[in-house]
C-alpha cells in the first residue's frame, strides 16, 4: 500500500505493528511477525531513516532499544513528493522520447511529415477536428471551396465563443457570392479578424502552429453540351485530394505564407449598422479619406517628422501620432512602413 511513498511491504508490517502496540524492540516484533532479529533490525533502521519511527527515550537497563511509530502524514509527504518529482521527471522524459522518435520517423518517412486525404467529406472532417483541438485557426479562402464552404462552417462561431482565435483572408470572388458578405459580418461581430484580397495563391487551413491542411486536386470534370448547343463545365466527378502537413520546414513555409498574404490584405470591419465595411466588391477597399488624412498620409509618404508635421497643421505633436495610429489601424498596418505600402497599393493617394 505504502510502496509508492518507497515504504517496502517488510516495512509497512513493521511500522503498523508499531502503530498498533505504540512501542516494541526488534526480539518482540521479531517474534510476532515471524521473522528474524537481525532482518528486523535493518528494517527498523530504514524505518527511522525515513522518519516513520523514533527510537524509545530509555531503553531498558541492559535490555534491547525500543521503537515508537511517527506521525506518517509528517513522515511520508516528503516521501509522496519525491515520488511525485521523480514520476514527473520521468513523464517529461517520456514526452522528450516520444517527440524525438516522431521527428526521426518523419526524417525518414515521408508519409508522416505529409498525409494525403481524399475525399470531400474526409477533408470536412479533418478540417473540424483540427478546429475544435485548435487555439488558432488560420484560414485562407479562395472561392468556389473545395470540401467546407463558409455557409457550412457553423463550429465556427460556437469556437469563437470559447475563445478560439479565428484569422481568415478572403478572396474577392468569394465575397460577391450571395449571402457571403452577410456571412463575413455575422463572422466579424463574432470575433473573427477578416481581411480580404484580389486573389489567393492557394487554400490554406492552420491549426495554431502544428498542423496545415492545403487542396492538392480538385474534383475532376469534362466540358459538356447542352440540348441548345452551350459549352458548359460538366459536374465534376471524383473526389478532391488535399495534403495534411505536420509540424516541419514545409508548414514553417505556409505559415510564412499565410503571414505574408495577411499583411497585404485589406482588413474587413462591420459598421455599428451591421454592414461591412471596407469592401465594395472590386480589387480596392471602399476606404474615403478625408482631404486632412490625405494630407497627412502625403506628409508621411515624404517623410516628414512628426515635429514638423505638426508645425504645419497646427495640432501638437501627440495629435499628430494619435492620427497615424488611426490610419495604421485602419490600413491594417503594424509599422508606418507599411502604411506607406498599403497607402500605395489602395491608392489613397491618387
Amino acid at each position: 500500500m505504502l510502496e509508492a511513498a518507497g515504504v517496502g511491504a517488510a516495512e509497512e508490517r513493521v511500522y503498523r505493528f508499531l502503530v498498533g502496540v505504540r512501542e516494541a524492540d526488534a526480539p518482540t516484533i521479531a517474534a510476532q511477525l515471524g521473522f528474524d532479529v537481525p532482518h528486523v533490525d535493518r528494517l527498523l533502521g530504514t524505518l527511522h531513516d525515513k522518519g516513520l519511527v523514533g527510537r524509545a527515550a530509555r531503553p531498558p537497563e541492559g535490555g534491547p532499544e525500543s521503537y515508537v511509530p511517527m506521525a506518517p502524514d509528517a513522515a511520508l509527504r516528503p516521501l509522496l513528493l519525491r515520488g511525485h518529482e521523480a514520476l514527473e521527471s520521468a513523464r517529461r522524459g517520456v514526452e522528450q522520447l516520444a517527440e524525438e522518435y516522431r521527428a526521426g520517423g518523419r526524417r525518414h518517412d515521408a508519409g508522416q511529415l505529409v498525409e494525403v486525404i481524399t475525399g470531400a467529406s474526409v477533408i470536412r472532417q479533418r478540417l473540424r477536428h483540427m478546429a475544435y483541438g485548435a487555439s488558432e485557426m488560420r484560414w485562407l479562402c479562395k472561392a468556389r471551396p473545395v470540401a467546407l464552404a463558409a455557409a457550412e462552417n457553423d463550429e465556427e462561431w460556437e469556437l469563437l465563443a470559447r475563445g478560439v482565435r479565428y484569422k481568415t483572408i478572403y478572396e474577392r470572388e468569394l465575397l460577391e457570392g450571395p449571402g457571403m458578405v452577410d456571412n463575413v459580418a455575422r463572422s466579424i461581430r463574432a470575433g473573427e479578424q477578416a481581411r480580404a484580397v484580389g486573389t489567393l495563391p492557394v487554400r490554406l487551413v492552420i491549426a495554431d502552429n502544428a498542423t496545415a491542411i492545403c487542396p492538392l486536386v480538385h474534383a475532376s470534370g469534362e466540358m459538356r453540351v447542352d440540348a441548345e448547343g452551350t459549352t458548359g463545365p460538366a459536374d465534376r466527378v471524383g473526389e478532391p485530394t488535399a495534403a495534411v502537413v505536420h509540424s516541419s520546414s514545409l508548414l514553417d513555409a505556409l505559415i510564412a505564407l499565410f503571414e505574408s498574404q495577411w499583411v497585404a490584405a485589406t482588413p474587413l470591419h462591420v459598421t455599428d449598422s451591421g454592414e461591412l465595411a471596407d469592401f465594395d466588391g472590386s480589387p480596392r477597399p471602399a476606404v474615403h479619406l478625408a482631404d486632412d488624412e490625405r494630407y497627412l498620409l502625403s506628409l508621411i509618404v515624404a517623410g516628414v517628422a512628426d515635429k514638423a508635421i505638426a508645425s504645419q497643421l497646427w495640432v501638437s505633436q501627440r495629435t499628430v501620432q494619435r492620427r497615424i495610429q488611426v490610419l495604421m489601424h485602419r490600413a491594417g498596418a503594424l509599422t508606418r512602413t507599411q502604411l506607406v505600402w498599403q497607402a500605395a497599393q489602395r491608392g489613397w493617394l491618387a
